[in-house]
C-alpha cells in the first residue's frame, strides 16, 4: 500500500500578509470568521484519507502550535498526526530555512522515519477543496514520478503565475514564470483534447498555471533535493521538467491564492455573498477547525445582511453589511460595519475588567458605541473605540504604515490588540 506523507509548506516571514503576520505565522491567519487559514490544506489531507502530515514554518510559530495541538487529535488507530517541524539547529545545520525547497530538505531525516512512498506537498495559503486521491490516482495511472496540479486561467491572470505546457497526454513539457502581457504565449495553450471545461474554454481560460501542489514519488523528490536549490516554484520544478516524468492534474473547482492583503480581503468578504465562490457548506467534505464549545452568536436589533458571524458573539442594535465577524466579537449599538473583516476575540472580558477598562480610560475589546467602519479587518483582540470613523469619510488614504493601522490595496488594517481611541477617525 502506498504511504504518503503530506507537508504544508507555512511560508518564511508572511510579508504579503503583514500585519496580519506581524505576530503570528501566515497559516495561523483567521480566515472566514472561525478558521486559520493552514486548515484548508489541513481539512483537504482528512477528507482524502492522508492522514500523516507535516506543516513546515519557522516565524512566529507558536500561535500556530496551540492551534494544532487543540484542534487536530488523532486516535491511536488511525496512525494520524499533524505535527510542526519548525527551523531548528543541529551540528550538521545551523541555518533557517533558506527556501521552499531547502525546508523539506533539512526534514528528510524527520520524513525518512515514516517510510513513504510518495510526498505530497501543498501551500499553506490557498482556499480550495480538492480530493487528493484523484490526483494521485493521475499520478499512478500516467506512471509520473512528479505529478502538479494546475487549473485553466486566462492570459491576464497567467501574468502573476507560472504557466505549464502539457502536451495531448498531459506530460509536462516546459514551464514559463509569470510571463508579461507582452510576451507571446499562444503556444502553451491547453491542448483541446486535455481541456476539462468548455465553459472554462469559453470564458478564454486556455492556459494551465501551476497551483504550487506536487505529489512526488519519495526517492525522486530525495534526488531532486540532492543539491543546493532553494525553491520548489522557481528552481526544482523548471529542472524536474528537464529530466523527469512530470505530469498535470487539471483542477477546475475553486482556486485561490489568498497571500496578499487583497486577495485575503477578497475571498473573505465574497464568503457572505449570495452565491459565494467557495461552499463551506459541504457536509461531505468538511472544513475543519478548532472546537470551541462557544454559544450561539446573539443579535439584538440589528440590521444583519449578506454577511457571516461566528459563534459566540453578541451584536446589539448595529447595522452589519458584507462584513465578517469572527468569534466572541462584542458589537456595541448604533455601530454600522459596511465591508468589513471582524477576526474576534481569543477571550471574553469579565465585568471587572470592563470596569477596569473605564479607570484607565481604554475601549473594550471589541467594536465601540455609533462607531462606522468600511473596508477594514480588524484583527483580534483590537479595542475600537466610541464614535470612531474608519474609512468611511471622503479623504485621501495612501498605502502605507501609520503606527496605528495600515493601508494596503486602500483596505485598512488594525493590527492585533491594537487600542483605537473614541473618537478615532482614520
Amino acid at each position: 500500500m502506498p504511504e504518503i506523507l503530506a507537508i504544508v509548506l507555512g511560508g518564511g516571514k508572511g510579508t504579503r500578509l503583514y500585519p496580519l503576520t506581524q505576530q503570528r505565522a501566515k497559516p495561523a491567519v483567521p480566515f472566514g470568521g472561525k478558521y486559520r487559514l493552514v486548515d484548508i490544506p489541513i481539512s483537504n489531507c482528512i477528507n482524502s484519507d492522508m492522514k500523516q502530515i507535516y506543516i513546515l514554518t519557522q516565524f512566529n510559530s507558536v500561535s500556530l502550535h496551540n492551534h494544532l495541538a487543540r484542534t487536530y487529535i488523532f486516535d491511536v488507530f488511525s496512525r494520524g498526526f499533524v505535527e510542526i517541524l519548525a527551523a531548528e539547529q543541529t551540528f550538521e545545520n545551523t541555518s533557517w530555512y533558506e527556501g521552499t525547497a531547502d525546508a523539506v530538505r533539512k526534514n528528510f531525516p524527520h520524513f525518512n522515519v515514516q517510510k513513504p512512498t510518495h510526498y505530497i506537498i501543498l501551500s499553506g495559503d490557498q482556499l480550495y477543496r480538492m480530493d487528493f486521491r484523484e490526483m494521485f490516482r493521475t499520478h499512478i495511472d500516467s506512471k509520473a514520478e512528479i505529478t502538479i496540479a494546475s487549473t485553466p486561467v486566462d492570459r491576464l491572470a497567467a501574468t502573476s503565475l507560472g504557466i505549464l505546457q502539457a502536451d495531448r497526454k498531459g506530460r509536462i513539457s516546459s514551464f514559463l514564470e509569470k510571463p508579461p502581457l507582452d510576451v507571446d504565449i499562444e503556444h502553451l495553450r491547453i491542448p483541446e483534447n486535455l481541456h476539462p471545461d468548455q465553459a472554462m474554454k469559453d470564458a478564454g481560460k486556455n492556459y494551465l498555471a501551476s497551483m504550487g501542489m506536487y505529489i512526488f514519488d519519495a526517492h525522486v523528490l530525495e534526488q531532486m533535493l540532492n543539491n543546493d536549490k532553494a525553491d520548489f516554484g522557481k528552481e526544482i520544478i523548471p529542472l524536474a521538467i528537464e529530466s523527469r516524468k512530470v505530469q498535470s492534474y487539471i483542477f477546475t473547482g475553486f482556486w485561490e491564492d489568498i497571500g496578499t492583503i487583497k486577495n485575503f480581503y477578497e475571498t473573505n468578504i465574497n464568503l457572505a455573498s449570495l452565491n459565494p465562490a467557495f461552499n463551506f457548506y459541504d457536509e461531505n467534505m468538511p472544513i475543519y477547525t478548532h472546537r470551541r464549545h462557544l454559544p450561539a452568536t446573539k443579535i439584538n436589533y440589528c440590521n444583519f445582511s449578506l454577511s457571516l458571524a461566528a459563534e459566540g458573539s453578541i451584536i446589539t442594535d448595529a447595522k452589519i453589511g458584507n462584513s465578517i465577524i469572527g468569534i466572541r466579537t462584542i458589537i456595541e449599538p448604533g455601530s454600522d460595519l459596511n465591508g468589513v473583516i471582524v477576526m474576534g476575540a481569543s477571550e471574553y472580558e469579565t465585568p471587572e475588567e470592563r470596569k477596569q477598562n473605564r479607570e484607565l480610560g481604554r475601549p473594550d475589546i471589541g467594536i465601540g458605541r455609533g462607531t462606522h467602519i468600511h473596508r477594514a479587518i480588524i484583527d483580534q483582540n483590537c479595542r475600537i473605540g466610541d464614535g470612531c470613523r474608519i474609512g468611511v469619510d471622503e479623504m485621501e488614504r495612501k498605502d502605507g504604515d501609520y503606527g496605528r493601522y495600515h493601508i494596503r490595496d486602500g483596505i485598512i488594517v488594525i493590527p492585533k490588540n491594537t487600542v483605537i481611541p473614541s473618537g478615532t477617525i482614520i
